[in-house]
């Protein structure tokens, strides 16, 4: 399996993952040309792309979907709720490839199992996803406000896991943005910080988890250093010292990162 995040941020969200002989797309929150310049740092064609998944209808996860599915006739998957509300947008994607599929029940493409899993985000209804082939999962969970129990048994067990640390609370506070937008973005619904973050790899830890990429950073209220320190700051209060942590960048392919 491989996982690379082709960038993340709230400038636009895009992972690509391939498992068995799928090729996935999780999100494409920037432009059509824009993600394929971006598959193509990692050797990847969007011709021979199985599908786009989506994790919900917020602009910076799916700007560049309508154009990729109708250039290169690309399926997109997503929950009917998300369809229900992004369908204008994607008003380019042809009926044959609208795929809906039920939040919380796994199904099959190209070899690969997929799980996509509600998460609290206020989105219509925002999912992440588990992908499992040849005896491997990987996670991807941005885009989350808080962590509880079922989310953590659905993560566990994830040899590689894109999750989010969005911001640092003294920094989001002090910062310029609107009170009402500060409020959204701390509530249950809105972003992970930094703290919580690593509170949660502390528990999925022990389950297994330890490769973690820090995902959808804030560009206003967090540092990827000060990300970085707070979690691992946590993972060592709680006596860990080998879960393996990385940063997916902006704007830019991470690395791709491969179980074998």
């Amino acid at each position: 399996m491989k996982l690379c995040p082709l960038c993340s941020g709230s400038s636009g969200n895009a992972t690509y993952i391939e498992a068995g002989s799928a090729k996935i797309l999780i999100d494409a929150g920037l432009s059509c040309k824009r993600i394929v310049e971006l598959l193509a740092r990692i050797g990847v064609d969007p011709r021979d792309l199985s599908a786009v998944f989506v994790t919900h209808e917020h602009d910076d996860h799916i700007r560049g979907v309508n154009i990729l599915s109708k250039k290169y006739d690309l399926p997109v998957y997503a929950n009917a709720d998300t369809w229900s509300v992004m369908r204008e947008k994607l008003c380019g994607v042809a009926p044959k490839n609208v795929c809906v599929f039920e939040s919380d029940r796994d199904f099959y493409l190209a070899g690969a199992r997929v799980l996509p899993f509600t998460v609290p985000h206020d989105a219509v209804h925002c999912v992440g996803y588990t992908i499992s082939a040849g005896g491997h999962k990987v996670g991807v969970c941005t885009d989350l406000g808080h962590v509880d129990a079922r989310i953590l048994s659905i993560l566990s067990g994830c040899e590689l896991l894109l999750f989010e640390a969005n911001h640092d609370v003294d920094m989001l506070m002090a910062g310029s943005y609107p009170y009402q937008l500060k409020k959204r973005i701390l509530s249950g619904s809105g972003h992970m910080n930094n703290d919580d973050c690593g509170k949660a790899l502390v528990k999925l830890y022990g389950t297994g988890v330890k490769n973690v990429i820090l995902g959808h950073l804030s560009r206003e209220n967090n540092y990827p250093e000060l990300a970085m320190v707070a979690v691992r700051a946590a993972l060592e209060e709680a006596g860990i010292e080998d879960m393996q942590l990385a940063i997916a960048a902006r704007e830019e392919p991470t690395g791709v990162f491969e179980l074998v």
